[in-house]
């Protein structure tokens, strides 16, 4: 840690960085009932904080390195931090990305001057090209964040809070492979070790948080991508040694929330931030709701906002279920007239948002509908406890299928007997589809297929096929290598589809 320290406090980072403004959120802070200050990193050239790790990496290379060139893999702000950090001090930068890389970020590596190369679909399969590259060409590897001179150039954001507010309580920090908590824990523990480091990670990547649990290195067997910018299934060596010393407590946050936060962030600063980069603020927010904190000053690190348009469509519909202005819930009445006004008179003065109905039985009806809510849990509480007192109902709200797939499918129904489902992440790449269906083959017939482009690395969608025996049908679904989960007994399915 301490020389993590020296380093941040002698680095070079300023000569492609910016000291970055900490600014006060007025609307969360009065909302939460705490000082919560949001240290913009989104404002760096390269929209993220990773220039300032790769600067300070390469700018330690040896001139015969420089002469050789770098590889790096990445899926996005990494990648354009080596780009910039090449172009700055002379050096050819090869850069290894996913297939799936959304077109954004590999035009924004390419305009810094990086060689781009795609290949694989994950992460994973980009770092282990830039491996062999780098042995078959004799190129210094540039890690994201399993590296000291990575992490004291990410410690250089803790140095700058540190200048920038007097009294700090806690301070929240968004987890991938650990760089950056790892050098700003360093960084923050040495010179103030009062102030509370919390680690914010997404529900589907809990990739430190399982570590600290089990106190060794998981390889998760999956993560989410919906927060790409911190898909990593295994904590960096380095980071997790520091983070079992000077982190102090982890937070989990669903991706509904992290869709908040981006709301709440651009209402206070009118910047969007990525889902990786509104992560540390959705921590806060449950950091305190947990809690019970009040009048504390509390500082959360936007850590980038490199994110498709088309990804904003997605944000904007999750965004008010992860704030809880909004319920889904599903309602079974009778098929007989008048209930659908007891329905109505049951809601009160409630908002409704989506309703979907179609006739499918003569003796009971499901309704899907969406209900404005304007207290959050609680009122959606005392709502459901009102409603069943003359309907069954079922909250949806927190059931991913019928959020990303049912409410936009409602109205069709079928007898397709023997049928099973399932809800798949596709890699969003030519070709796709086509391996899976061919990896499917004709054995099986599909009778429901639902595709939704959401503009993230990965398509979602949801399949029924009629089987009789699913053990052979996952064996070949396994071979894919793709996420799947079955849906067969999930209530969303059972009633409206």
């Amino acid at each position: 840690m301490n020389k993590i320290v020296n380093l941040a406090d002698n680095s070079s980072v300023y000569e492609v960085a910016k000291v970055t403004p900490l600014v006060n959120a007025e609307q969360l802070s009065e909302r939460f009932g705490n000082q919560i200050h949001l240290k913009r990193e989104d404002e760096q050239s390269i929209h993220a904080f990773k220039l300032r790790g790769a600067y300070q990496r390469m700018s330690s290379l040896t001139q015969d390195q420089m002469a050789k060139g770098v590889v790096a893999s990445s899926a996005g702000n990494h990648a354009q931090g080596v780009a910039l950090a090449a172009k700055k001090l002379g050096v050819k930068a090869y850069i290894v990305m996913p297939l799936s890389t959304p077109k954004i970020k590999v035009e924004a590596v390419q305009r810094l001057g990086g060689e781009v190369l795609l290949f694989g679909d994950i992460y994973d399969d980009a770092f282990g090209y830039a491996k062999q590259l780098e042995a078959e060409r004799d190129l210094c590897f540039i890690h994201p964040y399993d590296d000291l001179e990575v992490i004291a150039g990410q410690a250089t954001v803790a140095k700058e809070i540190l200048e920038q507010l007097d009294k700090i309580d806690v301070v929240f920090i968004p987890v991938g492979g650990g760089g950056l908590i790892a050098g700003m824990a360093s960084y923050l523990k040495h010179y103030a070790p009062h102030i509370k480091v919390v680690g914010v990670e997404p529900k589907d990547s809990p990739t430190l948080t399982y570590s600290l649990e089990n106190n060794t290195r998981l390889i998760l067997s999956d993560v989410g991508r919906f927060a790409d910018g911190v898909a990593v299934k295994q904590i960096g060596e380095i980071p997790f040694e520091i983070a079992k010393e000077s982190v102090d407590e982890m937070v989990l946050v669903s991706n509904d929330e992290i869709c908040a936060a981006i709301k709440d962030i651009y209402e206070d600063v009118r910047s969007i931030a990525e889902p990786a980069g509104a992560l540390a603020t959705a921590g806060a927010k449950k950091y305190i709701q947990k809690h019970k904190i009040t009048n504390q000053n509390l500082v959360a690190v936007i850590s980038g906002a490199n994110v498709n348009f088309d990804r904003l469509r997605y944000i904007a519909e999750r965004a008010d279920l992860g704030e809880l202005n909004e319920a889904i819930i599903a309602v079974t009445m009778p098929e007989k007239p008048g209930s659908f006004l007891k329905f109505c008179r049951l809601l009160a003065n409630q908002s409704i948002t989506e309703f979907n109905y179609r006739y499918a039985d003569s003796s009971k009806a499901h309704i899907f509908v969406g209900v404005g809510l304007s207290n959050g849990e609680a009122e959606k509480r005392t709502l459901i406890d009102r409603l069943r007192a003359g309907f069954e109902i079922i909250d949806m709200s927190d059931n991913s299928m019928a959020k990303t797939h049912i409410r936009y499918m409602v109205g069709g129904r079928a007898n397709a007997s023997s049928e099973v489902i399932y809800r798949f992440e596709f890699p969003e790449r030519p070709g796709a589809l086509l391996e899976f269906l061919e990896k499917v083959g004709t054995k099986w017939n599909i009778s429901l297929f639902h595709y939704r482009n959401h503009g993230a690395d990965f398509g979602r969608v949801l399949i029924g096929l009629q089987v009789d025996n699913t053990s052979e049908l996952e064996a070949r679904f396994d071979e894919l290598g793709y996420f799947y989960h079955n849906e067969t007994n999930n209530k969303a399915y059972q009633y409206f589809l």
